[in-house]
């Protein structure tokens, strides 16, 4: 059974040069099938990746009590001192807390090679805001000056925005600002931002409220202490998060969209290139009838011509799935497109065309082959051998 099954299988993948056009209608269908599907994927990937890149366990946000997001909160000066000063927030060198009372405006800048605005957040900092995030350091230009209108842009923002190099200058609430540095932070999501002084952006939009304060604690063990004080306080009514689950939280929306999207779509395309698939194998089947009945009729079994049939279904797919996969990888692992964040606001992350989801692509890729070859394999094992001969 074995030498049977060998022999006929090589008979009739020696065939699929014959039958060029037709399988090619698999390999070629199943390939933009994973790759549509990786694509879609990957952008959910790198889009994860990016915000998780930008939470520490021992940094935390305090909102006030109710808030999701930032632009939906609001703390007063006094508030902002009262968290400071809360139990387990790191001292730096200067005997200060470690931590930055931060505003969050949207500002609206056009998009390089077009026309159409974004938007784009404007953080103001503190003056410990660097010695919060150590990862932020500058790649061009100088620190802004607290006071003056002066900001600094994120690497990622500067690709893909326009009016964001070092000495550029960009109209922000009537007022002139000039861009004098560029960072970097990593890859996480501050690179999609702008930074500045706090006090100055506040005094810009005439406000006197702060969106957020945010903490860099003694450990990861202290949050809990530190969260219970702040809440416990009745002069105070903030929610306190670590700073991994808060961008969970901001990002899972847009993941769970951008899964769904790409399983969807890519399993609209599946279907198609199942029924592509079907025809392919029964026109093949039909092609050799005459030669399926032969082989059945000096003495090869129906085993044999099933998995025949149906290896060849699935090597065509697998192609189309290593196909599809590849052209994933060359074309958009790596490169950079921007969404809407949990504050609305453009975060620029690259495509992450991971080996997981390469081998996702290619299971798919198989199992569009499985189901697109069983039922012609089926067929031509019952195919009736009188009537497939006299058909000479």
């Amino acid at each position: 059974m074995f030498r049977q099954i060998f022999a006929v299988t090589l008979m009739n993948l020696r065939s699929v040069p014959q039958r060029l056009g037709t399988s090619l209608v698999i390999v070629v269908g199943i390939a933009g099938v994973v790759a549509v599907l990786i694509s879609v994927l990957a952008m959910a990937t790198g889009f994860r990746q990016t915000v998780a890149g930008s939470g520490r366990q021992d940094r935390a946000i305090i909102l006030r009590g109710g808030s999701d997001s930032e632009l939906a909160s609001s703390l007063t000066r006094d508030a902002t001192l009262t968290i400071l000063d809360g139990p387990g927030v790191r001292k730096g060198d200067n005997g200060r807390p470690v931590g930055s009372a931060e505003a969050v405006v949207i500002v609206e800048l056009p998009k390089k090679g077009s026309t159409t605005g974004a938007n784009v957040t404007l953080r103001g900092v503190g003056s410990q805001a660097f010695a919060l995030r150590p990862e932020i350091r500058l790649t061009g230009g100088r620190m802004f000056k607290p006071g003056l209108h002066e900001l600094i842009g994120g690497h990622a923002a500067q690709l893909q925005f326009q009016g964001l190099d070092v000495g550029d200058h960009l109209s922000i609430r009537g007022g002139d600002w000039t861009v004098v540095g560029v960072f970097e932070s990593g890859g996480d999501s501050h690179e999609s931002e702008l930074l500045a002084d706090a006090d100055t952006v506040l005094s810009a939009y005439q406000r006197n409220l702060f969106n957020s304060v945010w903490v860099l604690l003694d450990s990861p063990g202290t949050f809990t202490a530190f969260k219970d004080a702040l809440t416990a306080n009745p002069a105070l009514s903030v929610d306190v998060k670590r700073e991994p689950d808060y961008y969970a939280a901001q990002s899972k929306q847009l993941n769970t969209i951008l899964t769904f999207v790409a399983n969807f779509v890519g399993g609209i395309m599946a279907i198609g290139a199942v029924f592509g698939a079907l025809n392919t194998m029964y026109s093949a089947v039909s092609a050799r009838m005459v030669e399926i009945a032969t082989l059945r009729a000096i003495g090869f079994g129906e085993l044999p011509v099933v998995i025949s049939v149906f290896a060849e279904a699935v090597l065509l797919a697998f192609a189309g799935g290593v196909i599809g996969a590849l052209l994933a990888w060359l074309f958009f692992d790596g490169n950079s497109v921007s969404t809407l964040g949990g504050n609305f606001t453009q975060i620029v992350f690259p495509l992450r065309v991971s080996s997981g989801l390469l081998v996702l692509g290619v299971v798919w890729a198989v199992a569009i082959g499985v189901i697109g070859g069983l039922f012609p394999a089926i067929r031509a094992a019952r195919l009736p051998i009188a009537t497939a001969l006299r058909a000479t």
